[in-house]
């Protein structure tokens, strides 16, 4: 280890104090759950943790920039903090925020504490995600979010169902665990080091061809993306999420659909290459490092995902089946971006696909927690709000809530004046503007996308229909909920405010920064 990087080393603690407050505060609730259940205590020391960790991200240090003479050192170290990392900083830290509200009343007193300060170790794992530059480190982030998952399914314990549900998700995550590991240990065969920079690095080098790639490099990608996949929903990898969101709680279930989606496509991101590191520049295409068929495989990936997930989500009476339907079918269409993000470049202004797929995890983050957010609020002990008829006349009971659920169900389906929208066309806009030898490929690709949102927007449509033309089975009578109503205005909040401008100008500025990192140091390095 040279001096330099030693030094590196040392300076990079001051990246990881929001993390380190993360878990602090984690500690402090684990021990305290021992002494007082009191689930309105450790929600508020929770809260308090993550406002602390926001603070500390905005007053720290910036990323490093590229005059930096240390940054070809600083590529070397386990962790790299550049604006994708601080986009999903900030971004965990928010999400942490939003499910202490929703939780904040779902959870009993005497689990609160283990709930919440396993919360806390997820959210820091968010961060530690997107900031991995190491496949170890990558490994154990991933892990810091599956394992607290384990506990928050199985806390509970309110029937045989949730038990189920978290012996479901343990044994079948441990099984993707393993094929993440497995694709490693090729990249490491490879490579001969854990450094995803060295190993991206060597694999664009300008002598390297795509017939001098090796075969294990596919192998490492097919395996790679199946043990993601797990963590995406997408198909044939999504079995366990029908299961495990009807038997688990409904908090549970907005975590699944929404973070884990979140951390196994910014573990996608930076594995293949489709955020390159700085300095590091592609032998042709990003995203193509270990596979010139990258493209083709999400290609197919997005085609089953999307058209099995919306053909299912057709026959489901159960609401929360059929929101886990709906959140692979959504997975299809976010694969689209990473088939279409190698032929897209930083030009003239133009969205490419991974611009376009943090765009849209934000806007279905949003909107699918909003709506199982809904499902929490309307739903009692003794009148819980399960199958399609329980929201039978919802608009006539409580009709605010009703149009709150409306705009969520239209945004999920893309209408326009919503971020689900604005998302959908980022996609759908990005596919038909390939150019390429088989572009023809790709504007299939979009038809069959925009065909599936329309087979979407029947059960979506069948929802609102429900609440509007039917009579009520059984008056709902929701539980008074301040910390869930919070959550609900929120969420509505963002599904408006970022599907028109300013909210869209702003959010596209941050995700273009995210996304075109390492693009724009090259850029600087140039000058």
């Amino acid at each position: 280890m040279t001096e330099a990087h030693a030094q590196l080393l040392v300076g990079i603690w001051p990246f990881l104090v929001p993390e380190m407050i993360l878990a602090g505060v984690a500690c402090i609730v684990f021990l305290g759950g021992t002494v007082r259940a009191d689930r309105h205590l450790w929600a508020g020391v929770s809260l308090l943790g993550y406002v602390a960790a926001l603070v500390a991200l905005h007053l720290g240090p910036a990323t490093t920039t590229p005059a930096d003479p240390a940054l070809a050192h600083a590529a070397l170290l386990p962790v790299l903090f550049d604006p994708l990392t601080k986009l999903l900083q900030a971004l965990g830290f928010l999400t942490g925020i939003l499910f202490v509200l929703l939780s904040w009343n779902e959870v009993d007193d005497r689990q609160a504490a283990d709930w919440h300060a396993c919360l806390l170790i997820l959210v820091a794992g968010i961060g530690l995600t997107a900031a991995a530059n190491d496949l170890v480190v990558l490994f154990l982030a991933l892990e810091m979010v599956s394992i607290p998952t384990y506990v928050m399914l199985y806390v509970p314990r309110e029937n045989a169902a949730a038990q189920e549900a978290a012996l479901k998700y343990f044994l079948l995550s441990v099984f993707s665990s393993a094929l993440v590991v497995f694709g490693f240990s090729y990249l490491y065969g490879i490579a001969g080091q854990t450094n995803l920079t060295l190993i991206l690095e060597a694999l664009n080098a300008p002598e390297t061809s795509a017939r001098d790639i090796p075969l294990l490099a596919t192998v490492a990608l097919i395996t790679i993306v199946a043990g993601l996949g797990f963590r995406l929903k997408a198909a044939p990898f999504h079995f366990y999420a029908p299961d495990v969101f009807q038997g688990g709680p409904t908090v549970m279930a907005a975590l699944l659909a929404w973070v884990h989606k979140a951390t196994g496509f910014v573990a996608l991101l930076r594995v293949l290459g489709f955020v390159m590191p700085p300095h590091v520049q592609p032998r042709e295409f990003i995203g193509v490092a270990l596979s010139e068929q990258t493209p083709i495989v999400f290609w197919f990936l997005a085609v089953i995902t999307m058209t099995w997930g919306n053909a299912l989500a057709l026959v489901q009476d159960n609401l929360k089946r059929l929101l886990a339907y709906s959140t692979v079918a959504h997975a299809g269409y976010m694969l689209i971006t990473l088939a279409t993000a190698p032929y897209l470049r930083h030009e003239a202004g133009a969205v490419d696909g991974v611009e376009a797929l943090l765009y849209y995890l934000i806007a279905y983050g949003a909107m699918t927690v909003g709506a199982f957010a809904m499902l929490a609020y309307l739903s009692t002990p003794e009148r819980p709000v399960d199958t399609i008829d329980d929201l039978a006349g919802l608009s006539r009971s409580h009709p605010a809530l009703a149009l709150t659920m409306a705009i969520f169900l239209f945004s999920l389906i893309g209408v326009p004046l919503t971020a689900g929208f604005t998302g959908k066309f980022l996609i759908f806009f990005g596919a038909m503007s390939v150019e390429a030898d088989h572009a023809y490929l790709f504007w299939m690709l979009a038809f069959i996308g925009v065909v599936n949102a329309a087979i979407g927007g029947w059960y979506y449509l069948r929802l609102i229909a429900v609440m509007y033309l039917r009579q009520p089975l059984q008056p709902l009578a929701p539980r008074p909920n301040l910390p869930g109503l919070a959550t609900l205005i929120v969420c509505v909040a963002l599904t408006l405010g970022l599907g028109v401008p300013p909210g869209s100008t702003w959010l596209l500025r941050h995700v273009k920064g995210a996304a075109g990192a390492a693009e724009t140091a090259r850029e600087l390095a140039r000058r």
